[in-house]
């Protein structure tokens, strides 16, 4: 049977990467993001980079429990097993606690935290029932320090985290690896037009062959946390 990928958040950055990755080692994906458009490229491209590769795409709004619930049926009604989940999608909004706007913890939390949550209850029951799979949940180093300017954006992660252990400890009896990744900055799309040098951060490729060297270990092993940073350290 074919190997199974679902990822968010996947037509940019990290996450496409991380697609990318997967597709080469001949799994098929189940995708979103918000922008429609982007998932119609990303297909497009598809059909000439990877033509004996399905890619399934379904523009959705994470943050918006509805939306979110619609992509999770989707999933499963075109993958009659689940192999992999990624929890990539996310959103950075800068700011101190005491400056940041009123809604901004709410916004950051249904986005980095609410959205895996509620998609992981979701698939979960397919791998228990297949008693395997592996969830990754794209997470970040403000997941472990606090630094300016990264208020409820680090509140968030944080709290992505502490979903990792839980899950992790709640099904590690049950065939099914739960891996935190902590990046620190790697170029995307949020990093375009900055005035660094290259080598300064690292490439989203970095991150993907992270990921799939921790899904490549035996099914006696699992990595539960993650960090990568640049070679010269944090910004």
């Amino acid at each position: 049977m074919r190997k199974t990928a679902v990822i968010t958040g996947a037509t940019k950055g990290l996450g496409r990467a991380i697609a990318e990755i997967f597709a080469e080692n001949g799994f098929d994906l189940c995708v979103c993001a918000r922008t429609e458009s982007d998932l119609e490229a990303m297909q497009e491209y598809w059909k000439t980079r990877y033509p004996n590769q399905t890619l399934h795409v379904f523009p959705v709004d994470l943050s918006k429990k509805s939306e979110l619930l619609d992509f999770a049926a989707y999933t499963k009604k075109v993958f009659p097993t689940m192999d992999v989940l990624v929890n990539n999608a996310g959103v950075f909004i800068p700011g101190s606690i005491v400056n940041e706007g009123e809604d901004t913890l709410q916004t950051l939390l249904e986005t980095n935290l609410f959205s895996a949550y509620h998609l992981t209850r979701a698939i979960l029951p397919m791998m228990l029932k297949q008693q395997s799979g592996h969830i990754f949940n794209m997470c970040s180093v403000a997941s472990i320090m606090a630094y300016p300017n990264g208020g409820s954006y680090s509140i968030s992660k944080f709290a992505l985290l502490g979903l990792s252990k839980c899950l992790r400890e709640e099904l590690k009896t049950e065939g099914i690896r739960v891996t935190a990744i902590l990046p620190g900055a790697a170029w995307s799309d949020s990093w375009r037009g900055v005035n660094f040098p290259e080598n300064r951060l690292m490439k989203a490729s970095d991150v993907a062959k992270a990921v799939w060297g921790a899904y490549t270990l035996s099914d006696a092993a699992v990595v539960e946390e993650l960090i990568l940073r640049p070679q010269l350290g944090d910004l």
